[in-house]
């Protein structure tokens, strides 16, 4: 409500407002002056205080989110039909990529895609370049005013259309005929500059009673894309921000995940909708010796660019433990005196798990985390009850492991908080929540990421989240496994020799017997000598051929100098010379030696 002050009767002030007079002590009258409905502006007795008013309701209405195609929704919404009977916006293909926008030079035409259409209901037949496809000027760009107005930066109108300006406005022949046909007789280009960077381009149209456009619709209609210019150009900042920090996120994720035998292994990564939501949400999958497979999920606390390097950080140091097949509690145990070791202060959670096909058994530990949700072959869920460490970062150590058989046609859920977290619920209604979706989901659905796509009651997922789908399954023919548990006594080496030669004739691989043979000798000496003899033999036949020895000694296997006279030190030489790879790890009961050979005929590049 505007007030103003005037002497007397003021009769000019009567025929101008609608007004309440209130006697004051003074003589003077008070009159108020009732803000006039916001329609159509046109004309020139639009007064300043109404424009005024009408863009200000603008600057609420549009720039309402961070979003571009929103954005110039918004404007044409504004637009009709209160400045036009129909608006069209388009926008740069530059604005569009996130890229500065361009200057204008008054020669070139640059590429715009129409993003938003909005008529009167009178007016729905009209031919607009539909919303989403480029709009191709190259043909006509001498001639079309959107042209001149986006090479030159200047607004353009044509108050009233002569036959010869259809062909000047419309985008197409049949757009032109519409026009016609439409009653459509007053036009208006203005540009969308916002930072001395053109943008894009808003169209302006009336058609039948409406009254033609003026100087003063102009003006107005400059002034509002100057403001809406200034709106997308917020949004295409905003834009560019999310994408790099999306990027830098993806791009310290794993790229693929490797081949696993006996195990199928679905990852999915969901960005967060805002870009300051993205952070410290990582996974990985390894492949480690013997068949065995490494699942890790994590979540550094806090947001942005920070939490992301993090997060990257972290990753290495665990895929660096991962591949030294370190158990899932030793792991996190070390990767708690790494993240101490960090400069930033920052906490995480983390899940670790290894599977191994031999028996179908995970071993899981957690830090923090939340649990592991298995889905079961007859449509049920629940969640693994794995004893829960403190985060990584806290200093209270040790982690305590929990070993399961998975059942047959089950699947194991990993995930981040993000998946679950809402703005309203406690934490028990959001694990709930997810076990009942998960459990109302067939397994090709689980496998495609379903769990983050799935509706919510809520106002939706907020925060960045991590899938990962893990469903043990039957090794394939193509994969062989043998597992034997040595002898203690007699001539455990023979023994080994003689189960690896026969195997490996029954798998067509007798041409790797010598080297397997000198390889399990090796290994079973090393047993007796320093591990308090040997236990299970493992011999596994996939994109490579390994050989794995357990024992219960402490001390893993190094490779020695051995001079002219010695009589020993040269076995692993030998592995290592004759074998691709090989290495040892510490279990809970003793180590492993491991050693890898390549197949004949198989590509031995394609494993990672």
């Amino acid at each position: 409500m505007e007030v103003s002050t005037v002497n007397g009767g003021g009769g000019r002030a009567r025929r101008l407002t609608r007004r309440l007079a209130v006697q004051n002590g003074a003589g003077r009258q008070l009159y108020i002056r009732r803000p006039a409905p916001l329609g159509r502006p046109r004309g020139d007795g639009f007064t300043t205080a109404a424009r005024m008013r009408w863009l200000n309701e603008a600057s609420t209405r549009i720039g309402t989110t961070l979003d571009l195609e929103r954005t110039a929704q918004e404007l044409a919404a504004f637009s009709v039909p209160r400045l036009a009977d129909a608006a069209a916006v388009d926008l740069l293909e530059s604005v569009l990529r996130g890229e500065e926008g361009e200057r204008v030079t008054g020669t070139a035409v640059p590429v715009t895609r129409a993003m938003a259409v909005r008529t009167v209901p009178a007016l729905e037949g009209l031919e607009p370049s539909p919303v989403g496809e480029v709009v191709d000027r190259r043909e006509r760009r001498e001639t079309l005013l959107t042209t001149e107005c986006l090479r030159n930066g200047r607004p353009v109108m044509v108050s009233r259309m002569t036959p010869q300006d259809f062909a000047r406005v419309a985008p197409t022949a049949s757009a032109e005929v519409a026009m016609r046909r439409q009653g459509v007789h007053s036009y208006m280009a203005v540009p969308l500059i916002a930072r001395g960077v053109l943008l894009g381009s808003a169209d302006f149209v009336r058609a039948g009673d409406s009254p033609p456009f003026h100087r003063t619709d102009l003006e107005l209609a400059g002034q509002l894309a100057s403001m809406a210019a200034v709106f997308i150009d917020n949004a295409r900042l905003y834009g560019r921000e999310r994408e790099h920090v999306v990027s830098l996120q993806r791009s310290l994720l794993p790229r693929v995940t490797p081949h696993t035998p006996g195990l199928r292994v679905h990852a999915h990564y969901a960005p967060a909708v805002e870009a300051h939501g993205v952070g410290g949400d990582w996974y990985d999958v390894v492949a480690l010796p013997s068949g065995r497979t490494a699942l890790v999920v994590g979540d550094v606390t806090g947001h942005g660019l920070p939490a992301a390097a993090t997060m990257g950080r972290l990753r290495t140091v665990a895929r660096t433990l991962m591949m030294l097949d370190i158990a899932p509690d030793r792991l996190l145990a070390r990767l708690d005196l790494a993240t101490r070791d960090l400069e930033d202060d920052q906490v995480a959670t983390c899940l670790c798990a290894v599977y191994d096909p031999a028996d179908s058994s995970y071993t899981i530990a957690s830090a923090g985390h939340p649990p592991p949700l298995l889905a079961e072959a007859d449509g049920s869920a629940r969640y693994l009850d794995v004893p829960v460490g403190a985060p990584l970062g806290a200093g209270v150590i040790p982690y305590d492991p929990l070993r399961f058989r998975g059942p047959v046609g089950g699947q194991l859920v990993f995930y981040t908080d993000g998946l679950i977290k809402t703005r309203t619920d406690d934490v028990d209604v959001q694990l709930e929540g997810l076990r009942a979706s998960v459990a109302a989901m067939t397994p090709e659905q689980l496998d495609a990421g379903g769990p983050l796509t799935s509706p919510r009651q809520d106002d939706g997922r907020f925060d960045e989240a991590v899938l990962l789908v893990a469903g043990g399954h039957v090794l394939s023919p193509e994969v062989r496994l043998r597992e034997w548990d040595l002898p203690t006594e007699g001539n455990p080496a023979s023994t080994a020799r003689k189960l690896v030669t026969e195997q490996l004739a029954q798998w067509d691989l007798s041409e790797l017997a010598d080297v397997t043979e000198l390889v399990v000798s090796e290994l079973v000496g090393n047993a007796l000598r320093y591990g308090g003899g040997p236990g299970r033999l493992r011999l596994l036949c996939d994109e490579r051929l390994q050989v794995e020895l357990a024992d219960t000694g402490p001390d893993l296997p190094q490779i020695q100098h051995a001079d002219v006279s010695d009589e020993g030190g040269r076995g692993l030489q030998l592995i290592n010379l004759l074998c691709r790879r090989w290495g040892s790890c510490r279990t809970a009961t003793g180590k492993i030696v491991w050693a890898e050979q390549n197949v004949p005929g198989r590509d031995v590049d394609s494993a990672p």
